[in-house]
């Protein structure tokens, strides 16, 4: 899986202290060695697929079998598509962390009872078509090791979420007529256009590559006040697809936003950490 690989560039790039204050944060946001918590201290299944990977990347501890208990007992809807995606990634990272192998296949590991999906209901922004959505659905069939059967009617679904100027929005055309494209909704469909067609050089790829700020950081949008670090991280992180580099090297930006606790902070307005932005730092130094 190329995250996990960026993900592992991403400690490689930092000194051996600078990876012990990272599994420290990690420690700190699990309870019992087993499953990960929400900024409220909550247990939550969408934090702990990202503390999941973390851990199977730094080397830290999990108690695989409390782990997956409480992954039962924290069992999402199944009709709400990104919670389901995190509960299946989740398991199958539990998979790699017991078995300790590097390079393994994840499908090859993973048991046929969870062959057949729910008919979810529950969908980002409330529309199984956005290119977020698209992009979640994807990935959970990829983790399942399904074959995608409508490439072509994907591919036509993502031409109601383009933008005029470039880019893509997660609003279609038709029902926000002035939507305003959106890194993260680009990044999405260039990720779907990437595993649907091959990852091909198209002007949607120099659109984003475009956004960059001097800081080195990518807005959510044009309204944005700040670049934030998660779109920075899924914006790099897919230019790398498609095998071209930022227009600014991005390393003082995302250093900018480790804080003291050992987390990245989301933005440069706020000064509190969750393991999920920590993740995006980590994958924003994987391309560096």
């Amino acid at each position: 899986m190329k995250m996990l690989d960026t993900l592992c560039k991403g400690r490689d790039n930092m000194s051996r202290e600078a990876q012990e204050r990272i599994k420290e944060y990690i420690r700190s946001q699990m309870e019992d060695c087993a499953f990960f918590v929400d900024k409220r201290r909550r247990k939550d299944v969408y934090y702990s697929v990202f503390g999941l990977m973390l851990s199977y990347v730094f080397g830290v501890r999990i108690d695989c079998s409390a782990a997956r208990t409480q992954l039962e007992l924290n069992k999402p809807n199944e009709h709400d598509l990104v919670h389901y995606a995190a509960y299946i990634r989740s398991k199958m990272i539990l998979i790699l962390l017991e078995r300790n192998k590097a390079g393994i296949v994840l499908s090859r590991l993973f048991s046929v009872e969870e062959k057949t999906l729910p008919a979810f209901t529950g969908f980002p922004h409330n529309d199984p078509h956005s290119p977020y959505s698209v992009f979640i659905l994807l990935s959970l069939l990829e983790d399942i090791g399904h074959k995608i059967k409508n490439k072509n009617e994907l591919l036509r679904s993502l031409d109601l979420y383009r933008v005029s100027g470039g880019g893509y929005s997660n609003n279609e055309r038709a029902t926000v007529p002035n939507a305003l494209s959106a890194t993260n909704a680009t990044a999405a469909a260039l990720c779907i256009r990437g595993q649907l067609e091959g990852y091909n050089m198209n002007e949607d790829v120099e659109y984003l590559r475009g956004l960059q700020d001097e800081s080195g950081g990518f807005f959510a949008t044009d309204q944005s006040p700040v670049p934030d670090i998660l779109s920075t991280a899924t914006a790099l992180f897919v230019l790398s697809c498609y095998k071209k580099a930022p227009l600014v090297e991005p390393d003082a930006f995302i250093e900018a936003h480790w804080l003291d606790s050992g987390g990245f902070a989301p933005t440069l307005l706020e000064n509190e950490s969750d393991i999920e932005y920590t993740f995006y730092g980590i994958l924003a130094l994987g391309i560096c």
